[in-house]
């Protein structure tokens, strides 16, 4: 059986500072970043989607943690088909446009090259202190499968190279049935794609089936969304506060297991991020895997 690595996809969100999960002698950045990897073996880094990550952060997030801690990077905006505000550019990069948001297609080939180029450059430092997980991409809602989609993962793949990147889907034409499914697992694993699977809400634009899958021999990756009945809300604590309950989380115990049967790491990471939810619920959910294994 391969590792599996639980964390959340959040040491910083402010309401986790509030919640008092922290002890009072973690009061800097620095100490809760280590407070925090003295709990869990893995993060997520979900700031990198708003605005791309700098070289000096990445030095210090490596200083901070121990041998083996894993950073997962959830990629820029730009580079997922997502609008993505013209102030979280690279201020030499941005265009000429009255508009709030743009898109990669709507910016020169070079600008959006650069950006890729830019964007990697500040993992480097993770990934030389052996601290680089995944860099996660996940795609919108109207990223649905076609030739198009399929030669943009190819791309997303060779561009990050030799990174290793995980595919999430918020389009449920990839799964809308057996056969569909299928030709999606069958695409990911002839490409050494590695599949999110995940947990969220259901019956939304936004909603994908949880199909439990390693695409892969190196990384399975789980995130768990919870289930708020809130999910279209723009109030992100509305869409992601949610805690689970023992019952929910001990059937995902023996799923998780089953991957890593299948890998050699499996990522599991809770993105209810709200006051501490996401921290007690990966606490249990690790609890449930030794029991389990025992």
């Amino acid at each position: 059986m391969g590792t599996i690595f639980v964390g959340t996809a959040s040491w910083t969100d402010k309401t986790l500072l509030e919640s008092g999960w922290y002890p009072p002698e973690a009061a800097a950045p620095a100490d809760r970043l280590r407070f925090y990897a003295e709990q869990f073996p893995l993060v997520e880094v979900d700031s990198t989607y708003y605005t791309p990550p700098n070289e000096r952060n990445s030095e210090l997030w490596a200083a901070r943690t121990p041998p083996g801690f894993r950073f997962n990077i959830k990629a820029f905006s730009l580079l997922t088909h997502h609008p993505t505000k013209v102030s979280a550019l690279y201020k030499d990069l941005r265009p000429q446009t009255d508009k709030a948001n743009v898109y990669a297609k709507d910016l020169d080939a070079k600008v959006v090259d650069e950006v890729w180029e830019r964007f990697l450059s500040a993992l480097a430092p993770l990934a030389d202190a052996g601290r680089l997980g995944a860099v996660l991409f996940q795609f919108p809602q109207w990223f649905t499968i076609r030739r198009a989609s399929k030669d943009y993962l190819l791309e997303c793949k060779e561009r990050a190279a030799p990174y290793r990147i995980c595919v999430e889907f918020r389009s449920a034409t990839w799964f809308k049935d057996e056969e569909t499914t299928g030709e999606t697992l069958d695409f990911l694993r002839s490409y050494g794609l590695p599949y999110v699977v995940v947990d969220m809400p259901q019956g939304h634009a936004s909603s994908v089936p949880p199909v439990v899958a390693a695409t892969t021999r190196d990384l399975a990756v789980v995130r768990f969304h919870g289930h708020s009945d809130k999910w279209t809300s723009r109030d992100i604590y509305e869409r992601f506060g949610y805690h689970y309950s023992e019952s929910e989380l001990t059937p995902w115990a023996a799923s998780v297991r089953e991957l890593a049967e299948a890998t050699t790491e499996t990522h599991v990471l809770f993105n209810n991020c709200y006051r501490d939810y996401a921290q007690t619920n990966a606490r249990q959910f690790a609890e449930l895997l030794t029991a389990s294994s025992g």
